[in-house]
């Protein structure tokens, strides 16, 4: 069915044509709909935007927020669209910016272990780019395979190897931004130190596209570790994992990996995805460490394993090759999909806490969900202590609708209360504004800062605000 448009609306798609091409510009409405949603689960209604543009270049981003400015029209940066807080979806309509087609690795500096992107940039052709030629990029959320470097960038990502390598906060030297009167700038230098003024690029980093659109960033690189091992360790409990992960850090051991996982992961995760890695227990640790040779591999995974044991470790099990490996890591990135199976809808939550406090939060976790008679599969980055239970239920019954929403409240509650955040990767979006204590004074500078940047809100609204 072919979309009626107004006056004004044939106006702004022949201007955005003439910016970018027309066959980058997407306005029939079967074209928008799959840019109605991103990976958020919710009873809201489609949140359609208005127009979707391709750009190729900062240029033709520059000119199309110059439009949007004139027309007061909301600009919504768009990556793979696998936000879990509605972070990438128009919820007053106006332009997403679609970045696909800025897609290209610009630079690999190796005298300089440097290199620049575009945001559309996939994080693992960036890292398998960059591990080719024996360095490193570390953050790598689960879903690397397809998510991009501006999205890892707007939420300042990190995944499960943040415990020793830190998230994308810590290797972004400079960003190219786009302002919202369609400025051009940089936020810093391709160089490892530089205090010249206010750090902009890492206030940019993590701030959702509510401040700029970022066309461009440049990066830190590190060595490529020579060696890397990953080991399971089974436990009967959840306090006896969760204590054994304090006593690896306490012992002064580092290793790049140290990820938690429950019962139920471990059951739909083998249900749907068989490995075979996975033996039957309460509670999983996932850890890897890694290193420059086989001799400090093997000294770090003996020490790691006696602590385990300590702690009363039912099992230990190293890979004993690169296959193995592989799977272990296809199971434990394969969890969200597993956990999609058992009901119509999945909802992914992230909150961290101290890391003292994680067994905790598991509790609470499961005291909530046999309360409200939900379902979850709990796993984490245990070794910063960041929790992401997903949640499996239907969102169409009204009931469990109305439940979720109060085992919520309590959950984001409770992370508060033991002294963490209701976030450590995937944002605050459209869900999670109402946890925020918009008269903190924290806040209250933030929003000033919104201010100066997007007088006129355009720039991804109803996001964090």
């Amino acid at each position: 069915m072919v979309r009626t448009l107004s006056s004004k609306q044939n106006e702004i798609l022949s201007k955005l044509s003439s910016i970018v091409g027309k066959d980058n510009v997407l306005y029939e409405k079967e074209d928008l709909y799959c840019y109605s949603f991103d990976t958020m689960s919710h009873g809201y209604s489609v949140m359609m935007p208005d127009y979707v543009v391709l750009p190729s270049n900062a240029r033709q981003v520059s000119d199309v927020v110059k439009l949007a400015s004139f027309y007061k029209l909301p600009i919504i940066p768009r990556g793979a669209g696998t936000n879990h807080v509605g972070g990438c979806v128009a919820v007053d309509g106006g332009i997403i910016i679609h970045f696909s087609k800025m897609n290209k690795i610009l630079d690999i500096d190796i005298k300089n272990l440097t290199c620049r992107v575009q945001p559309g940039v996939i994080l693992q052709d960036l890292q398998t780019a960059v591990e080719n030629l024996g360095f490193f990029f570390p953050p790598d959320p689960s879903n690397l395979k397809v998510s991009t470097v501006g999205g890892a960038l707007a939420l300042s990502s990190s995944g499960p190897r943040h415990f020793k390598y830190g998230g994308m906060n810590e290797y972004t030297l400079d960003l190219e931004v786009v302002n919202a009167q369609g400025e051009i700038f940089h936020t810093g230098m391709a160089v490892k130190k530089n205090v010249s003024g206010y750090n902009l690029t890492n206030l940019f980093v993590g701030s959702e596209g509510t401040l700029g659109v970022v066309t461009e960033a440049t990066f830190r690189l590190i060595p490529k570790p020579m060696c890397r091992q990953i080991m399971l360790a089974f436990f009967d409990q959840v306090e006896r994992a969760s204590d054994a992960v304090r006593a690896v850090i306490q012992a002064k051991l580092t290793p790049s990996v140290l990820d938690l996982i429950d019962r139920n992961t471990i059951t739909t995760i083998e249900k749907f995805y068989p490995t075979g890695v996975f033996k039957e227990a309460e509670a999983c640790l996932i850890i890897e460490v890694d290193g420059s040779d086989e001799q400090e591999i093997t000294t770090q995974s003996s020490k790691i394993e006696k602590v385990c044991k300590l702690f009363c470790a039912t099992d230990f099990v190293l890979a004993k090759n690169k296959e193995e490996s592989e799977k272990i890591w296809f199971a434990r990135r394969s969890a969200f999909a597993a956990v999609a199976k058992l009901a119509p809808d999945v909802v992914t939550e992230d909150a961290v806490v101290p890391q003292d406090k994680i067994t905790d939060m598991v509790k609470k976790i499961k005291e909530l969900c046999e309360k409200y008679g939900i379902m979850a599969c709990i796993m984490g980055h245990a070794g910063d202590g960041n929790i992401h239970p997903n949640f499996s239920l239907d969102l169409r019954d009204e009931k469990q609708r109305e439940n979720f929403e109060k085992l919520k409240d309590e959950f984001f509650e409770y992370a508060s209360s033991l002294g963490g955040s209701i976030t450590g990767e995937h944002g605050i979006g459209m869900t999670k504004s109402k946890y925020l204590d918009k008269n903190a004074p924290v806040y209250r500078y933030m929003k000033q800062i919104k201010d100066v940047f997007d007088p006129e809100n355009i720039l991804n609204p109803h996001k964090i605000w």
